[in-house]
């Protein structure tokens, strides 16, 4: 039996697969004293020194369950509760041949019972074996630990570079062959609002930055082309629609980074995002 909370959760990610509308968000939170605005995507914020009020001032930390593994999975397997999803997923292909079942891009039952245990294992919800994008997701994130830049895409150099892999939707900092941070999973820009390719440096940093534009709070911004940036989100990562254009992560995840990362540090992006 899943719980209330946990109902509410594959409900509202549920919704997205079948019929593309995105359910309604919470109000962001008042916007600082401090607030700026990113005027669009190829313009950069204006740029100034924080004070040391505004830096000192943590942003708030996400509430609990923000980024649960929750899977986009038919509205009706959600409803009728199925134990084993029939479907073939958007990722089934990928799906099978991370868990080394023979790939034909069909559901099968062994297929449902395969994926069904990964995802039990991994705690995403609901585990009915479909291959959507967060178990196609988590995978990616799974095989990269060890070595993200296995297949060399991101350059190395005797500098620090903050990897960004549009193909798997991860990202790393790297100094030479050595990994500083990361691997961690991102949502890079959706295809109206791509993430730009190529070398990029860091510009400006500000901790507690706010987009009126959006109307959006971009914690530990980081930007690094225009009004691209690494930054924070207060919801889930693992959605099927991508961001405008920033590099978005976990509010831990660019809390860490903004640790390891400094103004003058370079960016790298390269690869496409899946599904765009």
């Amino acid at each position: 039996m899943f719980s209330t909370r946990t109902v509410a959760l594959l409900l509202a990610a549920a919704a997205l697969l079948p019929l593309g509308t995105p359910a309604r968000a919470a109000p962001p939170p008042s916007p600082p004293s401090w607030e700026v605005d990113t005027p669009d995507q190829a313009l950069a914020p204006r740029v100034y020194a924080p004070t040391a009020a505004e830096d000192a001032v943590e942003p708030r930390d996400a509430v609990e369950g923000t980024y649960a593994l929750v899977e986009y999975v038919p509205l009706d397997e959600v409803m009728t509760r199925v134990a084993c999803s029939k479907r073939t997923g958007p990722y089934q292909r990928a799906v099978e041949r991370w868990l080394k079942l023979p790939v034909d891009g069909k559901q099968s039952a062994a297929d449902c019972k395969a994926i069904r245990a990964f995802q039990r294992q991994q705690r995403i919800e609901p585990a009915i074996g479909f291959a959507g994008p967060v178990t196609w997701a988590r995978m990616q994130l799974i095989a990269a630990r060890k070595n993200p830049n296995a297949r060399k895409k991101c350059p190395v150099r005797t500098h620090r570079v903050a990897c960004v892999d549009l193909d798997r939707q991860l990202t790393w900092v790297q100094k030479g062959t050595k990994v500083l941070f990361g691997p961690v999973p991102m949502r890079s820009g959706r295809v109206v609002h791509p993430t730009r390719k190529g070398w990029h440096t860091i510009y400006w940093r500000h901790k507690n930055h706010v987009s009126t534009l959006y109307n959006a709070p971009m914690p530990y911004a980081q930007f690094f082309d225009g009004g691209q940036a690494f930054h924070a989100v207060y919801g889930s990562i693992h959605t099927t629609i991508g961001s405008m254009g920033c590099v978005n992560l976990t509010v831990g995840d660019a809390r860490r980074l903004w640790g390891v990362l400094k103004q003058g540090d370079r960016v790298y992006v390269w690869g496409h995002r899946p599904g765009t």
